[in-house]
């Protein structure tokens, strides 16, 4: 009877090659920013204003710019 899928001098090599990190497929990560959410004179309703690393959730507040501010983590 034949050896199976994972039999063989092909499986030891590979299973060789993985022990020493060759081959490993690495899943790129996914960036994750920060979404600034709140209310604003032209729309009430709490809507995406935006990126944290783009706006200042503190300073929007405190201007009265918008108000109910929430900030939410995205991956992306």
């Amino acid at each position: 009877m034949g050896k199976g899928y994972a039999e063989g001098p092909a499986a030891e090599e590979r299973f060789e090659a993985l022990e020493r990190g060759e081959g490993i497929a690495v899943e790129p990560e996914h960036e994750d920013r920060q979404a600034v959410y709140g209310s604003t004179a032209d729309d009430e309703a709490k809507h995406f204003i935006g990126w944290r690393d783009e706006v200042d959730p503190d300073e929007l507040f405190a201007s009265g710019k918008a108000w109910g501010i929430s900030v939410r983590r995205k991956t992306g």
